[in-house]
């Protein structure tokens, strides 16, 4: 999994009030698309999740997975595959969150490996929509409250 697919967003929001949203994994079906359910399984000392189990469709990538979670700080927050899914055999991604003039700069990094063999190309495609429709997502939610 060497490649990873990366976009950034500038948000109007503070670095702590974005990482709020994003360490609220629970919520997620209310703003990132294609994610229809998350189930915590372990927090920190923090009340973050340390691990959960994500129900995602959307694009080329639909399955269930394990995922374990290390939070710097409101900083950044990565996340990598713990139990493989049915089509999901590799999965590690990142939010970085850069303050910026009066907003945030946040950087989305995903690489997903699948069974299905599959071009690069196709697959970068397919990294790249779930990156900037959650970035969007995100952007939308955290914005409009």
């Amino acid at each position: 999994m060497a490649e990873r697919t990366k976009s950034t967003i500038l948000i109007d929001a503070a670095p702590e009030t974005i990482m709020a949203v994003i360490a609220d994994l629970g919520d997620y079906p209310a703003w990132a698309s294609g994610i229809r359910s998350v189930e915590i399984d372990a927090t920190g000392a923090d009340g973050r999740a340390e691990r959960a189990r994500l129900t995602f469709d959307g694009g080329p990538f639909s399955d269930t997975v394990g995922l374990e979670y290390t939070w710097d700080d409101d900083r950044s927050v990565t996340w990598r595959l713990v139990d493989s899914g049915t089509v999901v055999t590799g999965l590690h991604g990142s939010y970085t969150l850069v303050p910026s003039g009066g907003g945030t700069e946040v950087t989305y990094e995903l690489a997903v490996d699948v069974r299905v063999p599959m071009i690069g190309m196709v697959k970068r495609k397919g990294e790249k929509r779930i990156i900037d429709s959650a970035l969007k997502g995100l952007k939308r939610h955290i914005e409009s409250a």
